[in-house]
């Protein structure tokens, strides 16, 4: 009783068929795909941007910006 075997596994799924239908199951899943693609598309494009490429392009925007180093007392 320690493992599930393949039959409870298929009951949990015509359970859950049941009550949500497909129609929702797959509007799920396919969010929850978008999603991951967005994560993986956002991941990729933050690590090309060093913090000096970050700092340089603010730099730019507004010529009376001070760059200074902040560091914390302790």
């Amino acid at each position: 009783m320690g493992s599930l075997s393949i039959w409870h596994w298929l009951i949990v799924l015509v359970v859950v068929i049941a009550v949500f239908g497909t129609k929702k199951l797959r509007n799920v899943g396919s969010d929850l795909g978008a999603a991951v693609k967005g994560f993986k598309d956002g991941v990729k494009d933050g690590s090309t941007d060093t913090p000096q490429q970050v700092a340089n392009t603010n730099k730019a925007a507004d010529p009376n910006t001070v760059d200074v180093d902040a560091t914390t007392r302790r």
